[in-house]
């Protein structure tokens, strides 16, 4: 059985302009000696070269885990943001001869993908090995396409001056399969569960299922409760129940996809927010447009409120505001002690609403996941259990009642809890991605799911895209570009026209949720909200921020 090895923050970004970058700020994943390389005039391309290393990383048998690694650039000093689009020549280290690589100790190969889009690239371990342990590459090498982001005539000399930073996620592999939806062992099942026939469960595989429905409840529509629809896994939604597939680009989850091993966390989060404008900041937290010095950016609150650790300086800029976690209050007489050992930043983030959620995944050069991809995440191709947590169990349930290292990169659970759910009075918020696994954690101990992908069980709401509402069955999957809305008083929304809450001017991007809803508890709600079949707001299409909403996002595999 596979172990999970304690898992930190898994987001980091590099500064660099025509220098290198000697240390990220972040732990498990870091991104060091970022720096630019030859730059070609005639091709208009950069190289981008920089050392790589995380935790936990493998490749086994079952799937894998990778680095999704993007590219912000910047051309006027950092007053505004770009993504960066890249070459695949040049780019993969095939051999190494542009990259060394080890896990646990061990030389590998390296894999990098760049999808057809060139928004990004995946780093993992080749496809012909196999290990485990810290991963550590030296040498790799991007090469970025700036001909293609830069337009104007002094593309060349902005290219060479612009700076740089290179992000990083971790991400989970879901290889292709067939798996179950719905929970049903012919007497009960999950509320709302997936079913044809109810209490019972189906498979999701390469034939047609028509008719499935499920349970009348306040939130999912008549078409799902009442007439049903069809999903083929590896050819997508019968929308109208009628024999014959009508959006054949929906996510059914049985296709490959890398989802993010972690919730977003406090300090991805606040990486992405300090690459807004001052106008799309005020838009993705609660900020006003005067805000108060030292108050929670997240809350608009002058203290801590259930976790949140995303803050405002002691000093407000004219311009975009340099936000820190600051989860130890350490910096409210303004002596700018932000992001320090226990200040939280590995803490997944709450208050995200669905429009914060999508905007992250627009600007990352992600996708939100949909709830048949939330249910292949967790349970892979075991029969599905009736009653069971992301761990494939319906027992083994231990709440997190205390917490150890509060803030740190090793916070874990006081208790050895293995699911953070049931406002326990000594948690009361979110935890560090990851918190239940130690090295020698069990899938069960570690509340992890089949794939090693952890908390889908519990911590925080996940925001899928639903199956429940016609707007969520018409998501077609599109991943983010990196470029959010500029629009007048509608700046920083997410933008692609078929994700959940599009505006209908569409200019203005993703302004509401319809479409859009909740899976796998939270840390306030009882356990029987985190069970995988469970869908008690599955199509629940609430727009505002709260204390136990967060989520995280996937991309389908190039």
């Amino acid at each position: 059985m596979r172990k999970y090895k304690i898992c930190f923050l898994s987001s980091v970004l590099c500064l660099l302009s025509s220098v290198f970058c000697p240390l990220s700020y972040a732990n498990n994943i870091t991104v060091t000696n970022a720096a630019l390389g030859t730059q070609d005039t005639n091709a208009h391309t950069m190289a981008v070269q920089f050392d790589i290393s995380w935790e936990n990383a493998w490749r086994d048998a079952t799937n894998n885990d990778a680095a999704w690694v993007f590219i912000k650039y910047s051309t006027d000093s950092g007053a505004t943001w770009s993504h960066a689009t890249l070459k695949t020549s040049g780019t993969n280290p095939g051999d190494f001869s542009r990259g060394t690589a080890t896990v646990g100790g061990a030389s590998k190969n390296l894999d990098i993908v760049v999808p057809t889009d060139k928004k990004g690239g995946f780093v993992q371990i080749a496809s012909a090995d196999t290990g485990s342990g810290t991963l550590s590459a030296t040498g790799l090498q991007f090469v970025w396409d700036y001909g293609t982001d830069i337009a104007a005539a002094t593309k060349d000399t902005d290219a060479a001056t612009a700076t740089i930073r290179v992000m990083a996620v971790e991400m989970a592999y879901i290889p292709a399969g067939s798996f179950d939806i719905g929970d049903g062992n012919g007497t009960s099942e999950s509320t709302n569960a997936f079913h044809v026939t109810d209490n019972t469960k189906l498979t999701i595989g390469t034939t047609l299922v028509g008719s499935i429905k499920v349970d009348v409840n306040g939130y999912d529509d008549d078409q799902i409760e009442l007439t049903g629809i069809g999903i083929k896994g590896d050819g997508g939604l019968d929308t109208n129940n009628d024999g014959t597939i009508n959006n054949a680009a929906f996510p059914t989850g049985y296709n490959a996809f890398y989802i993010m091993k972690y919730e977003i966390s406090q300090g991805q989060y606040r990486d992405f927010l300090n690459m807004l404008t001052r106008a799309q900041q005020a838009a993705r937290t609660a900020i006003t447009a005067s805000p108060t010095a030292s108050n929670y950016a997240m809350t608009n609150a002058a203290t801590v409120t259930y976790r949140d650790t995303i803050r405002n300086p002691a000093s407000i800029p004219s311009g975009p505001i340099t936000f820190g976690c600051d989860y130890a209050a350490n910096s409210a007489a303004g002596n700018g002690i932000f992001n320090a050992s226990t200040d939280g930043e590995w803490i997944a983030a709450n208050y995200l609403s669905w429009m914060d959620q999508a905007a992250y995944a627009d600007w990352a050069a992600l996708r939100p996941m949909t709830e048949l991809e939330f249910e292949k995440a967790g349970r892979g191709p075991d029969a599905a259990v009736n009653g069971e947590y992301a761990w494939g169990s319906s027992g083994s349930l231990t709440q997190v009642n205390g917490i150890t290292n509060p803030g740190a990169a090793n916070e874990t659970a006081a208790n050895s809890g293995n699911c953070v759910y049931g406002g326990a009075a000594n948690v009361q918020g979110p935890m560090r991605g990851g918190v239940a696994a130690v090295s020698s954690s069990t899938r069960t101990q570690a509340g992890a799911s089949y794939y090693g992908v952890m908390e889908l069980s519990g911590n925080l709401w996940e925001r899928p895209v639903t199956v429940g509402n016609s707007n969520g069955r018409s998501f077609i999957g599109s991943h983010g570009d990196g470029i959010l809305t500029t629009t007048a008083s509608y700046e920083g929304n997410a933008t692609n026209l078929d994700w959940p809450g599009i505006d209908a001017t569409t200019a203005r991007g993703v302004t509401g949720a319809t479409g859009s809803g909740f899976r796998g508890g939270n840390w306030f709600n009882g356990s029987s909200y985190a069970r995988v079949s469970g869908r008690f707001s599955a199509a629940n299409t609430y727009a505002s921020r709260n204390i136990d909403y967060g989520g995280r996002c996937v991309r389908t595999s190039p």
